[in-house]
Order: C-alpha cells, then sequence, then structure tokens
C-alpha cells in the first residue's frame, strides 16, 4: 500500500524548501511527504492523489498565498479529502485569521512561522494532528474501482464483465455522492470526467471513461490476440464443455487455443449455486468453477483468447480457418464448437430499452448487493432460476418467482424445490407471467398477469431477472454444418438422412459420435442438438472428444 501523504503548500519557494526538509527527516519512513507552490498546483495534486485512491494524512498549508490564501484552499481540499488533517502556516500578523478558522472552516490547527527548533514548534502539534488521524484512518481500496450508476447499461456491463473475469473490483455508485464524503471527494477530483459514465479507474492512476471492453481487456492483461496462426485444435467457447476439452487436448500435446466471447465459464459461470456436480457435496458457484477451469486449462498451456468473438468458418482441405471479429484469422487441424447457449429474451415491448437498467438475463450475481432490502422478480422455473432465488433471497426483503405452469415439479431438480420452500421471504407465484415493464430511464414497474384468474396487476419493481430458456447463437455457422431449425448444431448419427451422408461429408467413414457434417468439426456442450443440458455432461462431451479429435488426426 502506498504511504499516506503530508502535503505541504507555500508560494515562498525558501520556505517551502525548509518545510519540505523538515516533515521529510522526521516523517518520511511512515508518510511520503510531497509539495506545491501553489494552490492551483495543489489542487491538482490532490485531484489526481484522489482519482488514485491514495490517502492524504495531513495538509500544511501557508495562509497567505496571492492566487488563494490557505483558508480557501483547505476548503476545497476538504472536499475531495475529508479525512485529512488541515493545519495553517501563519505569521504573526495572520493569527486571529487562523483562530478565525479552526472555529468557523473546520481547520483542525495552526503553526506560526519561523518554526525553529522544530523538535519543539513543529512536530509535537502534527504528531498530534497525525495520531488523531491514525486512530480512525483505514487502509484504502487499491485495486479496480468501477465509478457509474447502478441503472445504466454499460455500467452493468462492464461490472459483469469483471465479475465474470474474475477481477477484483470496487463498485462505486455516483448517486452516493450526495450522502457520502468520500464519494462526493472522488467525484469532485475527476470534474468532467464523471460526464462520461462508467470510469473505471485503476491503481496505476490510468482511467476509462465509457470504456469498451477490449479496452479493458488489454488494461487487465487479458489476451484478446491469438499468439500462434496455426493450432492443432481451436475451441470455439469457454464454458465447462470448452475448458473441459481444453485441459484434456493440451495434457495430451495439442496445442491449444481457445475464444471465449465474454468471459470463461458459460453460462455455468453466472450460477450463483452448483450443487449437483460431483466431488462437490457443499456445492460451488459457477464462478469457482469457472476460476477453476481456466487456472487448470492455463496450466496445461491452453490458450485463452477473452473477449474474443468467432464470426465465420471456412474450410480449405485439411484446414479450418476461424474470423475472428478483429478481422483477424486462426488456422485449426480440427475446430470444436463449445459455443453453449444464451438467454432466450423476453417478448415484451420496453424490455430492449430497459436491459441492464433493472432487467437483466442470467445470474445478475454482481447486482445482488444493490438489491438489499428490495422486491426482487424472477421469470422463470428451472434449476437457473431456482439457484438465483436462493442467492437473491440472502439480500433482498423479498424474492418473488414467477412461473408459467403449475408448479415446479417438472422444470427444477427435486433438491432445489426443497430448499426453496424452506426459505420465508421466496414466495413461488405460479401461472404467472410478465406481460410489460414499464420506466423512463430504469425499471420502475412490471405488469403481471395470472393466468388462473385473468388479472392483471402491476407492481412496483427495480430488479426483474429472466431464465426463460436458453437458444444458440450459431448464425455464423450457416452454410457450413448442419443445424436443427433452433440453431443447434447436428452431430452423429443426426448428419446422416434416409441413410444419405451430407454432402460436405467428405470421408468414406461415418461421422463419429460428436462430429458434425463437416469432417474435423466437432460439438459438445449445450451447443449439440440432442445434448444433456447439465455441467456434468458438457464436461464429459469435453473430456470425451478429445480421443474422437485424435482418432481424426492420426488419419489427416
Amino acid at each position: 500500500m502506498p504511504k499516506p501523504v503530508l502535503l505541504t503548500v507555500d508560494d515562498d519557494p525558501e520556505v517551502l524548501r525548509a518545510i519540505e526538509r523538515d516533515l521529510r527527516s522526521h516523517y518520511s519512513e511512515h508518510y511520503r511527504v510531497m509539495r506545491a507552490n501553489s494552490p492551483t498546483v495543489a489542487l491538482d495534486t490532490l485531484r489526481e492523489l484522489k482519482a488514485r485512491n491514495n490517502a492524504v494524512a495531513l495538509l500544511l498549508v501557508d495562509q497567505r498565498m496571492p492566487q488563494m490564501d490557505g483558508v480557501g484552499l483547505l476548503a476545497e481540499a476538504m472536499v475531495m479529502h475529508p479525512l485529512a488533517k488541515r493545519a495553517l502556516l501563519t505569521a504573526y500578523a495572520d493569527t486571529s485569521a487562523a483562530i478565525e478558522a479552526i472555529n468557523t472552516a473546520r481547520v483542525h490547527s495552526y503553526l506560526m512561522k519561523p518554526w525553529d527548533p522544530p523538535e519543539e514548534k513543529l512536530f509535537p502539534a502534527l504528531d498530534d494532528l497525525l495520531n488523531d488521524w491514525t486512530s480512525t484512518f483505514r487502509p484504502p481500496y487499491e485495486g479496480i474501482r468501477v465509478l457509474g450508476t447502478r441503472y445504466s447499461n454499460r455500467s452493468y456491463e462492464l461490472r459483469n464483465f469483471l465479475a465474470r473475469n474474475q477481477v477484483p473490483y470496487q463498485w462505486i455508485d455516483i448517486e452516493l455522492a450526495q450522502t457520502d464524503p468520500e464519494v462526493k471527494g472522488l467525484v469532485e477530483s475527476l470534474g468532467s470526467e464523471t460526464h462520461h459514465l462508467p470510469v473505471i479507474l485503476f491503481s496505476d492512476g490510468a482511467r476509462l471513461a465509457e470504456p469498451l471492453l477490449p479496452a479493458v481487456a488489454d488494461k487487465i492483461g487479458l489476451k484478446t490476440h491469438a499468439q500462434a496462426n496455426f493450432y492443432d485444435l481451436a475451441i470455439v467457447g469457454g464454458g465447462p464443455a470448452g475448458l473441459a476439452a481444453g485441459v484434456y487436448g493440451a495434457s495430451e500435446g495439442l496445442r491449444t487455443v481457445m475464444i471465449e466471447r465474454e468471459a470463461p465459464g458459460g453460462q455455468a459461470g453466472l450460477s450463483s449455486r452448483i450443487e449437483n456436480y460431483l466431488g462437490f457435496p457443499v456445492g460451488l458457484t459457477g464462478e469457482d468453477l469457472a476460476r477453476r477451469g481456466v487456472q487448470q486449462a492455463r496450466r496445461f498451456g491452453v490458450e485463452i483468447l477473452s473477449p474474443q468473438e468467432v464470426t465465420g468458418v471456412r474450410v480449405e482441405g485439411p484446414y479450418r480457418y476461424i474470423k475472428l471479429a478483429d478481422g483477424s484469422e486462426i488456422s485449426c487441424n480440427a475446430l470444436l464448437l463449445a459455443m453453449g447457449v444464451q438467454w432466450r429474451s423476453l417478448d415484451v415491448p420496453g424490455m430492449d430499452r430497459l436491459q441492464g437498467a433493472g432487467v437483466y438475463y442470467g445470474g445478475g450475481t454482481s447486482e445482488a448487493l444493490s438489491c438489499k432490502g428490495e422486491t426482487v422478480y424472477i421469470v422463470g422455473g428451472a434449476n437457473s432460476a431456482g439457484q438465483a432465488a436462493m442467492h437473491f433471497s440472502k439480500f433482498a426483503a423479498k424474492v418473488v418467482m414467477l412461473i408459467r405452469g403449475a408448479s415446479l415439479t417438472s422444470t427444477m431438480s427435486y433438491y432445489l424445490i426443497e430448499q426453496i420452500e424452506k426459505v420465508p421471504n421466496i414466495e413461488v407465484w405460479r401461472q404467472a407471467s410478465v406481460v410489460g415493464v414499464y420506466g423512463e430511464t430504469r425499471l420502475e414497474c412490471i405488469a403481471v398477469q395470472h393466468a388462473d384468474t385473468g388479472v392483471t396487476e402491476q407492481l412496483p419493481a427495480s430488479s426483474l431477472f429472466i431464465f426463460i430458456g436458453a437458444q444458440p447463437r450459431t448464425e455464423w455457422l450457416d452454410g457450413i454444418v448442419m443445424r436443427d431449425k433452433l440453431g443447434f448444431v447436428l452431430s452423429g448419427p443426426d448428419v446422416v438422412v434416409d441413410g444419405k451422408k451430407p454432402k460436405s461429408w467428405t470421408l468414406d467413414r461415418e461421422p463419429g459420435l460428436l462430429e458434425t457434417s463437416v469432417p474435423g468439426i466437432f460439438a459438445v456442450g449445450d451447443v449439440r442438438h440432442g445434448s444433456v443440458k447439465r455441467v456434468a455432461s458438457g464436461v464429459g462431451e469435453g473430456a470425451v472428444v478429445v480421443q474422437f479429435i485424435h482418432q481424426y488426426l492420426a488419419k489427416v
């Protein structure tokens, strides 16, 4: 942690050098002594320290300066650094002004010039101030901070991106500037930069306003560009199936690259709790599973590109060429499709406009703390919805699950139904659907229709989380591999229609169990037609497919 700062300000160069010298001689072991030769320089320095989240312990300021007197400077500084101790350096003629400043301007103390010897006339007074400051000092957060508004799609996108990539950060809601002196000081220090939210602040002082995710990824050290042009195995998608394939492929000697559009872990990475995964009797979070999988994959040498999107693929002889969103290409011998699925949209007017501003798809674990004391509405009755309800019940005053059916038994695991029934602040509204969402800049109200009574009621709401099934994102495969009418990738026996292999199949043998209609292109996990939508089955397919890939490569 950087040392707390002692800042001294004086427009007289000789006095400034002398006070800095004395401060360094006595305090440099525990504090960083800085100086400024004018109020303007001092305020710029204080703004930068605030933006970096560096603690300021003491401001020692000369009263008589031409641009701004010491009391005026301390008053402005107090907005940015309200906890810093404030002291004036005064001449004998200014003592009455100094005393008045203590009474009216919240200045803590004043010291007379000259202060020789400092052991008697300077250090004792400053020691008292610093002892008081130290007794209440709490070290500031040193990592990444995100400043924005809760009901902003861009802010939500950034928070969700950092959370899913296991990047620790501190969320600061700009609305707190009205009540929190620390937040008010940060906003003051950033000035006009707060007109372009969200702003992400790094510990080295760098700042990005309204950042694009690739720029954030580069700054935090994620890889978005491939290190090579050719790989034995390229995996599209970083969910459990893709991570498992990466681990087994790389551990068995295949040079492997994995391309993930958002963050490793896929849809499972958003789960607040997975309790039926073998080997974890007390369960684990999707984030934890993703973190473990990424660590394991990297240990075996898997190159992970994230966030990066695949936009097309072409086949030339034994090679498969993948086109990426940045315009570059990667070639490989074997291609594995493990993109998983995304949440299906709720077809209600206004839903798109309010997405990220009170309406959320998926787990929304990064939003849980913001929902403290509120009523949270969850649409959906499968395991993901149930896990989210259990998670939000720890923070929200009430969680309401809205399901179309008459019960949860046909869509949710029995163990999860039992848990939900035991939580007093979770309510399950059966045969209920959201038919309207309302709000100007954020979600304010939802309309819920009850099928059993035909009644539609409008309810105040600030958070709506949607889990209504999933759909694949496979449009970029159009004309390359066979898919079903919903877009899921066909594999194995499913690509053989009426005993005939597809035209794209160029080999004498039958397609392998997890092989698509193009030799050397395989599919695993939720994106595959007919797959079992479970984390364990995705991991299993990812492990098994590597054997089929080895068999294919041996004959290429």
